[in-house]
Formats: C-alpha cells, structure tokens, sequence
C-alpha cells in the first residue's frame, strides 16, 4: 500500500470525529436548530408513557370526560413527536449533505493543487475512493447516526429518571444489568474500529487497482492481460470483502450480547412488576409506565450499540480524509510571495541545479545545471532518453523542487513566488497530450477560459488541427471521448498545440511536440512553432533532430549534465554526442546541407 496509508497514525477512539468540527462550525445556527428539535423529539416521546398512565388507569373512572381529554392529550402528543421529528430529519440531513459537500470540495481543491512528487506516493484511485465513500460514511454520520444517538442518549438518561420516579424498586433492578451491557459495548467497539478502519483501506486499494486497469485498458488489451488484471481485481476484492465480513460479524455479534442482556432484563423485571401489582403494590397504569420507559431504555442501548459501530467506522473514514487534508506536499507556495512585473519578458535561468526525483534518490536527473536563456530565444534540448530534457520542464513548472540551486523566470526565483503567479505565463504541449471527455472546441479552450470561438479556430488553424476538426461529426463540437480516445495521437497533439497557441504565453514549453505527427503533419506543425517561436521564449525538448535545426541554440544533455552546446552546424562540425545523433538521423545530404 502506499505510503501514506503505511504511516498513518491509528485512531484509538471515536474522538478522531472532532476532525469534521472546523466543517459544521460555519452552520452553527443550523446544528442549534437540529438540537433543538431533538429535545423537543426526545422530551415528548418520555412525555408519551405519562400519557398512557393516565389512560390506562382512566378505565377505572366513571368519569367520561376525564377518559376523552386523556385521548385528546395523547393524540396531541403524538401530533407534537411527528412534527418534531419530521424538522429534526429535515434539519440533520440536510446539514449533513451541506458539511459532506464542503468536505468533498475542500479535499478535491487540496489534492488538484499537490505536486507530482505527492502522487508518487498514493494512486489516484485511492485519492477519488476517499473523497466518495468515505465522505458517503460521514455522510450517514452527520444525517442521521449523530442525531439518533443523541436523541437515543437522552431518552436512555430521561427514561431512567422517570422510571427511578415510577418505581425506585424496579429501577435499582434494572440498572444492575447496565454493567453487563457495558462489557460487550467497549470490548467489541475496539475490534470493530481496527476492522472498519483495514476495511476502508482495502476498499480504497481496490478503487486505485481498478482505476488504474481502466485508464490503460488499452495497453491491458493488447497485451492479453484481462485476466491478471481480473484476478488481482478480484483479489484486492476479496480481501476488502474478508474485512467487511469479519466487522460485519463482530457488528451482529455485539448487537445479539447487548438485545438479549437488555430484554432479558426487562422481562425479569417485568415479572416482579407483574407481582407487584398484584399484590397491589403499584397500579397496572404504572407497570405499563414503568414497562414503556423499559422499552424505550433498552431500545436506546441497542440502537447506541449499533450506532457505535457506525461512529467507529465513520470515524476511520474522517481520520483518512483529515489526513489528506494536511498532507504535506514538498512544493508549497511562499508566505509571502514576490510579484512579476506587469510585463514578463521570458528571462530563464538555471544556477547550479541539482535533482533527484524522489523515487530515484540515488540517480541525480540533474547534476549542477546551469543554463541562461535569454527572452525571446529559442532553445532546443537534446540527448538520450534519461538524460534530464523533461526534468528541465518538470522544475520550470514547479512540479518539484531542486535539492540545490535555484531556477528564475525573469530574475525571480520560482520558490519565492506563487505557482499560479508565474505558471499563467508558460504554456506547454507535453509529450503525452491530456485530452479531457468534452467537445474538441473546449479542450482548445482550455488554454484560455475566456477565449472566443473565433480565437479558438484560429488556434487550431496555427496548430494545423483545423481541417481534422472540420471533418469530426460535428466539427469543433464533436466529442472526443475519455482522455480522447475517439483522435489518433497525432490529433491528439495538434490539440494540444493549438491551446498552448490560444494561451500565447510568454514561454513556450515543448515536450516532444512533434513525435505522434506524420511528416506532412509535422512539417505545418513545425512551421506552426517556428511562427509562434518569434515573439516568445521556446524550450524543446526534441529526440527528432530535424524539429530542432532551426533553434537558436542546441544544448545537449546526458546524464543529467550539459555537454554541449551550440547551433546544428557548429555541434556538428564539432563532433561528439550531438553529431553522433545527427548521424543516425539525417541522411548524407541533409548533413550536407
């Protein structure tokens, strides 16, 4: 399991609920408002039983209006319960739906803004698995578990001081059973917690495992691998359903202990009761009291039994969601933030940088970087695979942080600004262009919100992804499908050109922008770049080196190092890496020319 479900720390208690109070705080006139409804619920229903004395023993009198008004008063009582109970349902419910949605929203704004480094360490689908079912868990918590319990502790306190009035006798007997129901409540409580909480965790490991199969069910295809996928699946599944089962078990055994003990109890006194009365002790108006308060008593312990299972797993579930909430990410924004000038020229710069990725802390993806990149220049980064070209976009973006040096976007380093600050002015097209499940139209858009329809057709036309679009079922409102897999790959990356075009950033990010492109593709691609490469500063990072002979400067890296530098003709003419690569790409006469 990932990490963060390794070092989590265990709660021992249903406190680890106190993680959900800064979410109900703002709506405190609404929990007031539930609470008071609840005493109102909770008052006439231990009202009730006083009310079916008096009826009881009105039988007993000749006096007929006496009998109607105690009919009248108890047929009001239960008008009062109904309505209360109807607001307090109204009320709890709709507080629980109003805090579960905040919490959803707080922990998706948390988790979209950590760094790649943050999900190195936890899958996706674990993340999406807390932020449903366990928000679900709270959900039943807050809605509906916490208020009946609540109402279910005063009516368990109220109903045994009205009995201790009713019969002192038959009270002291009843109470010398509570010991007993305690025992199972606390011992049993424990284990439920451990088990719920392995429970949520399997379920979560599950989600991730089939999120994961699903996003590349392509790759699982064509590789034949459905049925490893399906028994790891199913698995993971199983071990979740182990889990289930074993709380499920100790649930239904505490709730057998904790019934039989209570209304074991009540039935032996009862049958003292039932003496009593005969022997004229107390009147049958009073037994049947006394019995209601019993009932009441004893159904308030059993429904507590069964809600604590549901605090103990909800409670686990917070105890997740908390975490996510102040997990630690090793990017974070400044206190106190520098601003960029008004107008942003481009100016990069690498100071002796350093970078291991945090699942290779041995093998440095940079090694003591230095690079200046003048505004409005054009750079194209070159070398083997591994050699640390994408590692230069990854730090330029702030999606990690290096261990030594620092990386400045016109003069400012990027760790003493917001990410959001300067981010707005890179555009990138990456190597494996995100396409998102809506229309071609709105993922171009995305470059910039704000942008017009003709804005966007004219991004796709620079970006040679107009005539592709036009042919779709419904031109730029077609839908594209799930990371769009209704485009080819080339189509794919002419999207993602055109909103790196629509975003007009003053630095241009391109990761292997070219690589899914046919060569007719490639060639308006390419002149594309070179027109859009005029005004602003271009990194490009390139294995094709025909993409790149037209950069202002080559900088070519291996092993994390720079070890050259220069236009295509003098890298060239001067040997080593570069002209080893240019070799195997470039025939005889390209060379020459």
């Amino acid at each position: 399991m990932a990490e963060i479900t390794e070092e989590r720390e265990k709660s021992k208690r249903v406190g680890a609920l106190r993680g959900l109070a800064p979410f109900v705080k703002p709506y405190g006139a609404m929990v007031v408002a539930a609470g008071l409804a609840l005493m109102l619920t909770a008052t006439v229903s231990l009202v009730l039983p006083l009310a079916v004395r008096r009826v009881v023993d009105g039988f007993e009198t000749d006096a007929a209006e006496l009998l109607d008004g105690y009919f009248l008063a108890a047929l009001g009582i239960a008008l009062l319960l109904a309505v209360g109970t109807g607001l307090r349902y109204y009320l709890v419910t709709r507080l629980g739906e109003r805090v579960v949605a905040d919490i959803r929203k707080a922990t998706f704004d948390r988790m979209v803004g950590m760094s790649p480094a943050f999900y190195e360490k936890i899958m996706t689908g674990e993340v999406l698995s807390r932020i449903t079912t366990d928000t679900t868990l709270i959900l039943s918590v807050i809605g509906s578990s916490v208020s009946v319990a609540l109402r279910n502790v005063l009516i368990f306190l109220g109903g045994l001081v009205l009995m201790l009035l009713t019969s002192a006798k038959l009270t002291g007997l009843v109470l010398l059973i509570v010991p007993g129901i305690l025992i199972p409540i606390i011992t049993l409580g424990r284990r439920l917690r451990v088990l719920s909480r392995e429970n949520q965790d399997w379920i979560a490991n599950s989600s991730g495992n089939a999120s994961e199969a699903l996003l590349s069910v392509q790759t699982v295809q064509a590789f034949t691998h459905e049925f490893l996928s399906r028994q790891s699946f199913g698995e993971v599944t199983e071990k979740s359903f182990v889990a289930a089962k074993k709380r499920i078990g100790t649930r239904a055994l505490m709730t057998v202990i904790v019934i039989f003990l209570v209304f074991a109890g009540v039935v032996g006194v009862l049958w003292i009761g039932a003496r009593d009365v005969r022997v004229e002790a107390m009147s049958v108006g009073e037994l049947v009291q006394f019995v209601i308060y019993a009932i009441m008593v004893a159904g308030a312990v059993g429904a507590l039994s069964e809600i604590w299972g549901e605090l103990q797993r909800a409670a686990g579930a917070t105890e997740r969601l908390v975490e996510l909430l102040n997990a630690e990410d090793s990017v974070e924004d400044p206190e106190n933030p520098q601003t960029l000038p008004a107008k942003v020229t481009g100016a990069l710069s690498f100071d002796d940088v350093t970078f291991h990725y945090p699942t290779r802390p041995t093998q440095a993806a940079l090694n003591g970087i230095s690079l200046t990149i003048a505004p409005g220049e054009t750079v194209a980064l070159v070398g083997p695979s591994g050699a640390g070209k994408s590692t230069i976009i990854q730090l330029l973006l702030r999606f990690y942080d290096p261990e030594q040096g620092q990386v400045t976007l016109d003069g400012i380093p990027l760790t003493a600004m917001e990410r959001a600050d300067f981010r707005q002015h890179m555009a990138l097209v990456p190597q494996d262009p995100v396409i998102f499940a809506d229309t071609a139209r709105e993922n171009i858009r995305f470059g910039r919100p704000e942008a017009s329809d003709a804005e966007v057709e004219a991004a796709a036309k620079a970006a040679a992804a107009h005539d592709f679009l036009m042919k779709l079922p419904e031109g730029y409102d077609s839908y594209v499908g799930e990371r769009g897999v209704m485009l080819s790959g080339g189509q794919k990356q002419r999207i993602a050109l055109a909103r790196a075009i629509l975003r007009d950033a003053p630095v241009l990010l391109l990761d292997e922008a070219t690589s899914a492109l046919d060569a007719a593709s490639e060639l308006a691609v390419q002149t594309a770049v070179d027109a859009l490469a005029q005004d602003r500063t271009t990194i490009i990072v390139a294995h094709r080196l025909a993409t790149v002979k037209k950069a202002d400067r080559i900088v070519v890296f291996d092993e994390g190092q720079i070890v050259a530098e220069g236009t295509h003709d003098e890298l060239v003419a001067a040997g080593g890496l570069y002209a080893d690569l240019a070799k195997l790409q470039f025939t005889d006469g390209e060379k020459a020319a």
